[in-house]
Formats: C-alpha cells, structure tokens, sequence
C-alpha cells in the first residue's frame, strides 16, 4: 500500500514540512497495517481453501479472537451453544474439560475453572464491538422506517465492486475510471436515487465534495473524523472488516501479483470509499448530531486496548471449550494410534502395484480399503500436485491454470500435446485440427451456458436454436446415473481424446531431470519402485454448483489433480529422463512403468489414462487393479452412504448408480461432504497408519531412515503441513463464524462475475469461506471444528530443528494455531513452546 501514500501532497506551509512528513508517515503506515491483516479469498474457479487467521498467526489464538471480536464481532472459537449441546450430548466429557484445564494452568495463570466454564455455556460471551461513525450516527428510530445505514453503505459498495470487477458475465459493461476508488465516485455521483433510500433529501448534492483521488479521501476523511492517529491503524482494519468479502478479493488481487513484485492499490482504494462513505453520512446529518458522534468516536477508539483486554478475558472460557473439544477427539485418536499394527501380507512382500494418492482425507478411504482387497497393492500418499509445480494449458485455450498448493507459484509448464498412435511423437496436423474442432465446440457450448445463466430464458433459446438443448434440460432436471466427464476434454472430438495428453513443455533435460529426481526422493519412491506405479490425482463431481472446486484437489489449486499426475507420469516413463536419473544414482527398473489416474471422490470410481502407452504386462495389472478398484470404491461408498443419507444396503450396480445420479443433479445442494470433519496430519510410514479407521486424518508417507539429514522432513513440514492448516482453518472459520467466514445457503447463492464469488441473494457483502450444506446436515453442524492436530514420526531434534529455521512454524505452534505431536517408539509426544512432553490422554 505503500505507493499510493508515497505519492500523497499534503499542502502545508514550509514551518509545518516536518509535522506533515509525520502525519504523511503515519498515514501510510496505518493503511499499510491495516491492509496487511486481511487474507486473500480465492475465485470459486480456484477455490483454494485458506485459514483467514494467517496473517494474524504471530499473536496467541485468544489475542486475535478478542481484537477481531473488538473490532467486527467477528468469532475465532466454537460458539458456546454449539459446545452446549456436545457438552450435553456426552461428546464432551468431564475428563476432556478437566484435562484442558490442567493444560491451560500448565501453561499460565489459569483464569477459569470447570464450574465457570460450565456455567458460561448458558449464554454468550459478553464482547461488544466498537462502533464505526455510521452505527454513531444512524438514528435508532428512524433506521427501522428506512434502509439502515450500514446495511446501505455494505450494499452500495458491494454492488459497486461487483459492477467493477465484472468480466465475464455481464453482457455490458459500465464504462468509467479504471481505478477501484474513481469507479466507486461514479457510481455514487450517478446514482440520483441514494439520498430517498437512505431517508436525507439532498444527499446527492454533497457527493459533490468527494474527492477525486483516493489518496485525497483518506485525509479529507481524516480531517472530518478528528481521530487521533494512535487509532487510525486499528479504526481502518474495522472498516475494511465491515465490508471483509471485498477486502478479502482485493486482498487476492495483490497476491497475485507478488511474484512480479508489483503492488495493487485496490484494498487501500476499498478502503478509501469505505470511510468516504463515513464522511459523507457526517456531513449530511445535523451538527449536533455530527459533532457528538464524532467525539463518542474517538473515545470509543482510544478505548480499544482495554476492551480487546477486556474480551480476551471474557475468551478464556471459550479457548478452554476449544481444548476441551480437541481433546474429545484425541482421545480417540490417540488409542487408535497407539493399537498395535495389524499383519499385512502387502507389507511383507514386493507389491506387483504401487498406487500413490494426495493426502487428502479422502484418499485414506480408499487406501484402506485397496489394502484390503488385493495384498498385491501398496499404496502410499503424497501432495496431489505430485511435487510439479505447473500452470496448465487445456488443448485449444489459451489459460494458463495454476495446479499447485495456494502458497506456492507455478514454475513449470504442461499443455496438452496430441501424440501419433503409440505415444512416440507429436501429431501436428491432428493437434491443428483438434484446436479448431474444440474453438468450434466451445463456442456453440458458451451459447449454451449463457443461456441457461438466466432461468426465464432458456426455453426461448430452444425455440430459436432446435429442440437438441431439450435434451441437456432434461439431463440437467432427471440427472442420469453417467460417469464423470471431464471438463478438459469438453469439446475434443472423439479420435482425439485418448491421444490428447498433459506434458511438461519449455525445460531442457537437465532441468526434467532434476525436477522428477526431487520428486521420487521426496516421494521415497527413489529405489523401492513396484512393475506398476499408479499416480491417482483425485476430482470432486457435482452439478450446477459454483463451489465445485472445493471437491476438487486442495493441493492443485481447486481443480483436479488428472494432469499433474498424467505429466509426472509420461515424465517419469521418458527414456532420455530415465538415463539421467541414472547418473544421478536413482535408477527406475526397465519394468517399472507410471501411468496417470484419477480418483473420483464423489462416486469412489478410479480411472485410467494413456491405457494406449502400457505394455502388456503393465496392461495386465492395471487390468486386475480396475478390478481392486471396483471392489474397493463399492466398500468405500458403503461406508460413506449414511453420512449422505444413502441406502448403504443396495447392490453394487445400484448403489453406484445412485451415487452418480446424486452427483449429475442439478439440484443437489450436498454432492459429497469433501474434507469435512478433517482433524488430523499425521507424516510417517505407512505402518502407522495401516488397518486403522483414521477416514479423518491426512496422511503423507514419510521415513526418517530414508532422510539422513531431514532435508525432506522440512520440505513436508513447510509444504503439506502448511496447506494442511489452511484447510483445516478454513473449515473451522466457516463453521465457528459463518457470517464473516461461511458462503451461506446454496439455494440463494448468486454468482459475481461467473467466479468471483457470490451474493447470498442479491445483496450484502461477497460471501467467501464454505458454504452451509457444506458443513450441516440440516440439523446440526457435521463439521466438528477442532484445532489440526499434526503428528510426525521423526526425531524430536530434527522436529525442533526446523521449527527454530522457519519462524512461520513457531508461531503456529506456539499461538496455538496448531497441535502437534511426535512419535517417540510407539509412545506419543505433544509438543508445548518447545518442549516435548508425554501425551497423557
């Protein structure tokens, strides 16, 4: 944000330069601070999950929960009656609250005990939040014969914003300043209608008196404000708070452009016309009344350190109920990691297949269950981008996809590339050809789309175009129990698909072979290699559904995970790669072969690529494991049925069918319940975790004894464990404050811009986080928020080690943003500010 009060002119005489050069100093610093706190919100086409909290991790849990408390009423903990009816219910016990308790007095003075806990349960926690100028000003009375103020400065903007960055789905759109601030001034200034709305008559003539630049707002603002400048930091943060779904997309904006180092001024714009919004309600309203608020204003502020004391106080109560609750967990947890590990005949011998899954929750489903079915097959897990780093080309377009975790940037890219028969090179004129036909395709399926945006329209459109769309109605209305269709192959004609493969393109071979020999040591697949290895990205399947990329792959940016694994793959099976692997010391057995798949978590089904490029033995085996794949998705759906309310007790065929047909309905406001309930990380050889139900558990396989140095541990610990919390966080925001943090209800869902986000309705504020049927059931909240606990089975120096290298670490563990654990032999450690104690529960 620094830029835009760089360039700021303060007009002073020459005796004043240097309190100016103060003031100007200050100024820029507070937006700077301000701005800094707010966390990116992905586009529903990228829907990378994220912990909102994280650029507030370097304060304790408790201190951001009270500040965000004091400044929006926003929640970070479990609200109490959510902790009330588990109390109630029995899922927390005495023990957990007794246990959480001693913990909490282990640490510090432990203000509460089980009795206030208790008995806080019965209401609230008593939080205000302070006032901004327009809750001062707004008249109690009057707000209930007309729009209330805030409401109408939230939807304004909120409009105003959707209007501004609308680029694909409007079918025109407004002209006006290319600057966020200056297309908000417009829209103010073109709107005659502002002032009835609001209840004061001649409201529209003192827009006149906005200023032109936002820079010039800020201090225009400040001037009719009068709030001391030890309070502009923290009274901006709550105006960019008030209106957090724009600031969060703002905040996206700036993010994106990082890497270039470039700097955005949209979320210092936003910012601008937020508290321009302020002025202007100042200036319209009587004197009195303007003089008097103003004043209440910067008392309120200057009280702000001591009513964000006061709610951390008030908050003891509740982090107790969030360790109580964590612990309810554990101790589940924990027996079921300490219960000794059932024989394998899988783990005893040389697996003919080794199949290798994202670490998603998910994924632990159908491990167990393969296991089960074919002692033949070891599975083995790792991040679902496979540790390429890529932006994806589809045949045909021209977007460069990011499929990669959120933290990171892409770094190397894969197109899809048409091959001759047999794989051996590139098939130019039927790649030219497959261009054009897909151009052709699409063009006619956007027609299609757009026709179907609005409801009232579509059947005119059957009328002008043919009866051939009533078919895609009626598919869309009486959903078919058809298999996933994947929507980078829409439009490719028939002859083409199954040549049509994702490549890695623009690196040398020196550089490719650096990239896969990273990627098999990081996998520990360096020279333990099975005849088939199978690379199963995973991908959500759902219909009409705008938060569909939350099914998809987390570590892909949202999106399925079929050409990372695909690209790997064909990499991998290079034989020019192969040779310089050798040279490196990593040598892939002549038989062994990769082939790409892709796990349907929606219906439990897997599927196959590039078949064509197997040779007959590895054909062989994939053969038999689409056969442990069936078996295994059928148990695995078995066991998934009554969480969806599904008959789990129907034939194989018509189970599956029904699961299909839950996934190609339009209507269909729950397809699957994705990563909900996730609640565990644990890093370790597969021993740990192999017969053991932990279907809520990440896992990424890791062997210290195949790490001398820890090299890659780091790499786990500051790569997966890190998207791993974000997943985690956003989970439990969207259900502990589903108001600042949730999408809220899918049946009113409005799309922005056809990815921005959407409007709950047709206003308020952007809706970012989860939506609700992602999260309840109907009758209460399926996702139990816990805390992520991550536990590691490597030596606690090594542990320690890293966490003293990586500062971000030490402040998730130790501001309580984290839990974690260690194995010591078949003992369990928690770890606690840098010590390492035994898990007693």
């Amino acid at each position: 944000m620094s830029a835009v009060m760089r360039d700021m002119e303060i007009a002073e005489a020459p005796e004043g330069a240097a309190r100016a050069a103060g003031d100007r100093e200050a100024l820029r610093r507070a937006v700077e601070q301000a701005c800094s706190g707010i966390m990116p919100a992905w586009p529903l086409d990228q829907a990378v999950a994220v912990n909102p909290h994280w650029r507030r991790i370097d304060q304790p849990i408790r201190r951001v929960a009270a500040r965000l408390a004091v400044l929006g009423d926003f929640r970070v903990f479990p609200a109490r009656d959510y902790i009330r009816r588990e109390w109630e219910a029995g899922r927390i016990a005495r023990e957990d609250l007794n246990t959480a308790l001693d913990r909490r007095a282990a640490q510090d003075a432990c203000e509460v005990t089980a009795e206030q806990c208790i008995a806080g349960l019965a209401a609230a926690p008593a939080l205000r939040r302070e006032p901004l100028l327009v809750d001062l000003l707004d008249d109690a009375v009057q707000k209930n014969r007309r729009w209330p103020w805030r409401a109408a400065i939230v939807f304004q903007m909120s409009q105003a914003c959707a209007t501004y960055f609308d680029r694909h789905q409007a079918d025109w759109r407004a002209s006006g300043s290319p600057g966020l601030y200056g297309f908000w001034r417009e829209s103010m200034v073109g709107d005659h209608g502002l002032g009835a709305r609001l209840g004061l008559p001649g409201f529209a003539k003192r827009l006149s008196a906005l200023p032109l630049r936002a820079e010039d707002a800020l201090r225009w603002a400040l001037a009719e404000l009068s709030l001391d400048a030890s309070v502009w930091r923290d009274y901006f943060e709550a105006l960019l708070l008030s209106i957090n779904g724009w600031a969060a997309w703002c905040a996206y904006i700036g993010w994106q452009k990082i890497p270039a180092g470039q700097e955005d001024l949209r979320l210092s714009d936003l910012l601008a016309c937020r508290i321009a919004w302020e002025t202007l309600l100042a200036r319209a309203v009587p004197p009195g009344a303007r003089g008097a608020a103003v004043s209440a204003l910067d008392a309120h502020w200057r009280d702000f350190p001591r009513r964000v004391a006061q709610a951390e106080t008030a908050l003891a109560v509740d982090e107790c109920w969030q360790r109580a609750l964590e612990i309810s967990f554990q101790r589940g947890f924990a027996r079921t990691l300490r219960a000794p590990a059932t024989a394998s005949a899988s783990a005893a011998r040389a697996p003919e297949v080794q199949a290798v899954f994202c670490i998603d929750t998910r994924s632990e489903r159908m491990r167990r269950a393969l296991e089960a079915v074919w002692p033949g097959v070891q599975t083995r897990a790792f991040a679902g981008f496979f540790g390429i780093p890529i932006h994806y080309t589809p045949l045909g377009t021209d977007v460069r996809r990011p499929q990669l975790p959120g933290l990171a940037y892409p770094s190397v890219a894969v197109q899809d590339v048409v091959t001759a028969p047999g794989g051996t090179a590139v098939d130019a004129a039927g790649l030219a050809q497959a261009r054009s036909a897909r151009r052709v395709r699409l063009a006619g399926l956007d027609q299609w789309l757009g026709a179907v945006r609005w409801s009232n329209a579509t059947f005119s459109f059957v009328e002008v175009l043919g009866a051939g769309y009533l078919g895609k109605i009626a598919r869309w209305i009486r959903p078919p129990a058809a298999p996933r269709a994947s929507a980078d192959r829409l439009g490719l004609p028939g002859s083409i698909q199954d040549r049509c493969r994702p490549m890695v393109a623009g690196l040398d071979l020196a550089k490719r072979v650096e990239l896969a020999a990273g990627v098999l040591r990081t996998m520990g697949l360096d020279d333990r290699l099975a005849p088939l290895v199978i690379l199963c990205g995973h991908a959500g399947h759902s219909t009409n559904n705008a938060h569909a990329s939350t099914l998809d792959c987390g570590a892909c940016y949202g999106r399925p995970g079929e050409a990372n694994a695909r690209a790997l793959a064909l990499l991998l099976n290079d034989p020019e790669v192969r040779e310089g692997l050798r040279s490196r010391g990593l040598r892939i057995p002549d038989g062994t072969v990769f082939m790409g798949a892709l796990h349907n978590t929606t219906t439990d089904e897997v599927t196959g690529f590039d078949l064509d490029l197997l040779p007959p033995p590895a054909r062989a085996r994939w053969h038999r494991m689409e056969q442990a794949f069936a078996r295994a998705g059928d148990r695995v759906r078995r066991e998934r049925a009554p969480a969806l309310r599904m008959d789990a007790n129907l034939a194989p065929k018509p189970l599956l069918a029904s699961f299909r047909r839950r996934a190609n309905d339009g209507s269909q406001t729950r397809p699957e319940w994705g990563l909900t309930r996730n609640a565990a990380f644990i890093i370790g050889p597969r021993d740990r975790s192999r017969g053991r139900v932990l279907s809520r558990a990440y896992l990424h396989d890791y062997d210290a004894r195949l790490d001398p140095d820890g090299a890659v541990l780091e790499k786990l610990m500051m790569g997966p464990m890190l998207v791993t919390n974000w997943l985690s966080w956003q989970y439990h925001a969207s259900t502990c404050d589903p108001v600042h943090y949730g999408a809220g209800n899918k049946v009113l869902h409005n799309v922005v811009d056809g990815h921005v986000g959407v409007f709950e309705g047709n206003g308020g504020d952007l809706r970012i986080g989860l939506p609700r049927q992602s999260l309840h059931d109907g009758e209460g909240w399926h996702h139990q928020p816990v805390r992520l606990t991550v536990v590691i089975d490597a030596p606690a120096r090594w542990i320690d080690d890293i966490i003293a290298r990586n500062a971000v670490l030490a402040r998730l563990c130790d501001n309580g943003w984290m839990l974690l654990w260690r194995y010591e032999g078949d003992a369990l450690q928690r770890y606690e500010r840098g010590r390492w104690l035994p898990l007693e529960i």
